[in-house]
């Protein structure tokens, strides 16, 4: 063996373990993540923390329910607004966007992805908020869907132009319209990448706390409509911890957990839809 070939050799197995060292490290900080807040969250995590209402101040015990009830609510707002407008936001950029005008909305769906939550948070107050003169529901959910339409959009597109042109070819060739291949072709071929990206965009403004600090309010009881103060998971989780109860500290970090499981699920769900699709196409 030449010289040349062992350097090549140690040079492949050098890369190779540091490549694994880095893979191990990325896995690990997950696992302390998830070990830290099982660890100090278990212990709050019980059946009165699904159904039972906040203590006051200073008082033991109690749930979360309300915060709970109220994270649904929010997100089913943002997932009804968002969802529907990014879709058709991502068919219009894959199907029927020119050169100019798509360059324009890509460039600006790019850069709305890259905002800071808060700035939306601040935005959805200035259009929400202040003319309602309260928080609510559905200012909450207004910045919420302000985050999933550029993220829905952006993922609809990508999976439906991986769509090869043959398929839209054959069905224009048999006399369909331009908005029936899509309908029965081109995203019936994407629709387990669509749902993908709408699970995973879901996943991913389920944590915001940021805007909702602005928007939804904090209640300590349930919220009976989506014009009124609503509590939020991120936002309990965030003022259970700047508190000076050791109670409300354990339930801020059963909170975490709650909502990084249901986060981690989405994340699951995703890819079992994803890698399904992938294994039909072949």
């Amino acid at each position: 063996m030449t010289l040349r070939n062992r350097w090549r050799k140690t040079l492949s197995y050098v890369m190779l373990s540091l490549t694994g060292v880095c893979a191990v490290a990325a896995v690990s900080i997950l696992f302390l993540i998830l070990g830290y807040l099982i660890y100090n969250g278990w212990r709050s995590v019980d059946w009165n923390f699904f159904t039972k209402l906040p203590k006051s101040p200073g008082e033991t015990g109690g749930g979360m329910v309300n915060a709970i009830v109220g994270s649904f609510q929010i997100i089913l707002l943002a997932t009804i607004v968002g969802l529907p407008v990014g879709f058709m936001a991502g068919i219009y950029l894959s199907e029927f966007g020119g050169k100019s005008f798509a360059f324009l909305v890509r460039y600006m769906a790019d850069l709305l992805n890259g905002v800071p939550s808060i700035v939306i948070g601040i935005f959805a107050y200035a259009v929400v908020v202040i003319p309602m003169h309260v928080n609510s529901a559905l200012a909450g959910g207004f910045a919420l869907a302000v985050m999933l339409i550029p993220i829905t959009a952006r993922s609809t597109e990508q999976f439906m132009s991986s769509v090869p042109q043959t398929l839209r070819e054959g069905a224009l060739a048999l006399g369909a319209s331009k908005w029936k291949t899509i309908a029965t072709v081109v995203v019936p071929a994407a629709y387990r990448g669509i749902a993908t990206g709408m699970i995973l965009g879901v996943a991913r403004i389920a944590g915001e706390t940021a805007p909702l600090l602005f928007t939804s309010g904090n209640n300590d009881y349930m919220s009976t409509g989506f014009s009124q103060p609503t509590a939020s998971l991120p936002v309990m989780i965030y003022l259970r911890a700047l508190s000076a109860y050791d109670d409300w500290h354990r339930q801020a970090w059963a909170a975490g957990m709650v909502l990084l499981f249901l986060v981690l699920l989405a994340n699951i769900a995703a890819r079992l839809i994803l890698s399904r699709g992938i294994a039909v196409q072949k």
